[in-house]
């Protein structure tokens, strides 16, 4: 019987195009194939080990005769092509029309009453990263006093304002403002402060991050484990991805190796239920960024340490290596890439070489995930734990 699951979502780790990519834009993606092919000496043998090569359409990755996991791919049900989307659909939540991003910038008449309600006129109101962008107006936020919006690909509206200059306290309240105005026609994913400090020029960003997020519009795998008197552990953004909904322990990070640190700490707790770990960096620092040797090099150095977390497992335990959309680092787009998903399985009592074939949804995950913890449940999707469970 199994106890506990580590589910690890390597953010943006997509493995080629879904048949309606040429609706978002991006046909031709493959963020791991495509990385594979361009950087040519890609090796993860652990990934390998479990099957990575051997998923039904995967290129230029190797394969193996006999994986040691179970293994195969999911397409996205959901609208969209976001973190929360992909999450959300994860744990069972399909969403039929998507969150709105806007990557013109927000329009006139969401910023003209933003700046109304928070008595100040705001700079940016652009797609931007947050390193660059307080670098880019930091100076102008300073003298001005104007807090800093900007937007991602994801469905975000992100302030950013200098600790001495905007209170914490202030710029948490903008954006409580902000989640109050962006919803229904006008709803956004996640409203987030980014407060920095620093001057001359060398901005930095602290740890006083907040997110103001939605709830999750139905019950969530992670209702269902918390309702069970199991626990459910959040190792990185994975607490504000479900608005702390079914959450019972949250940890944040710094980086992937903090995540899988974070997780490995988690794993010897040896609490039972659910272990819920995003590995970001892949997304934010190397897919948006098209940085194709940094994403290489984050891909290696997480599965390096693979061996770390499969040495920590018990007989009771089952680890899930998944993503939440792709972002293609060797295409001319910044964006996130609509694909399909990885979606490997390892554990003692899982079957060795099973290919679960192409899913229909990111819900089967959470599906399969309550039904190996013996958990009744009406969750959207299609198990497949009788497919692996030895």
């Amino acid at each position: 019987m199994v106890k506990r699951v580590v589910l690890i979502v390597l953010d943006s780790v997509g493995i080629g195009e879904l048949p309606d990519a040429l609706n978002y834009g991006d046909v031709g993606s493959d963020t791991l194939g495509n990385i594979t092919k361009a950087v040519g000496d890609l090796s993860l043998p652990n990934m390998e080990n479990m099957g990575l090569g051997n998923i039904t359409g995967a290129k230029n990755i190797k394969t193996v005769e006999s994986p040691i996991g179970s293994f195969g791919k999911c397409a996205e049900l959901s609208i969209g092509k976001d973190t929360v989307t992909g999450h959300w659909e994860i744990a069972g939540v399909i969403l039929r029309e998507p969150l709105n991003t806007y990557p013109e910038g927000f329009p006139n008449d969401i910023i003209n009453e933003f700046e109304t309600k928070i008595g100040r006129k705001i700079i940016g109101n652009k797609v931007a990263s947050g390193t660059e962008i307080i670098k880019e107006l930091g100076e102008e936020h300073i003298k001005t006093g104007c807090p800093i919006v900007y937007t991602s690909a994801d469905s975000v509206f992100q302030i950013a304002a200098h600790e001495e200059i905007i209170p914490l306290e202030e710029l948490y309240n903008m954006c409580k403002i902000a989640r109050e105005m962006l919803v229904g026609e006008k709803t956004v994913g996640r409203i987030i402060a980014r407060p920095f400090v620093g001057k001359d020029g060398q901005f930095v960003r602290t740890s006083n991050r907040k997110d103001f997020a939605l709830d999750p519009f139905n019950k969530t795998m992670l209702d269902f484990v918390k309702e069970n008197n199991l626990s459910v552990m959040a190792v990185g953004k994975i607490e504000d991805i479900y608005n702390k909904k079914g959450i019972t322990d949250a940890v944040h990070i710094k980086n992937n190796m903090d995540g899988v640190d974070k997780t490995l700490e988690y794993m010897k707790k040896e609490k039972e239920g659910l272990i819920f770990t995003n590995l970001v960096d892949f997304d934010m620092l190397y897919g948006h960024r098209n940085d194709v040797q940094g994403y290489a090099n984050a891909l290696r150095e997480v599965d390096r340490r693979l061996s770390e977390i499969t040495s920590l497992m018990k007989k009771d335990d089952v680890l899930i290596l998944t993503a939440d959309h792709g972002c293609d680092p060797t295409t001319e787009s910044t964006d996130h890439s609509r694909e399909y998903i990885p979606l490997l399985v390892y554990g003692e009592d899982i079957k060795k070489g099973v290919n679960i074939g192409i899913r229909n949804s990111f819900s089967d995950i959470g599906k399969t995930i309550l039904d190996l913890l013996n958990i009744e449940n009406d969750l959207y999707g299609e198990s497949f734990s009788e497919k692996i469970l030895l």
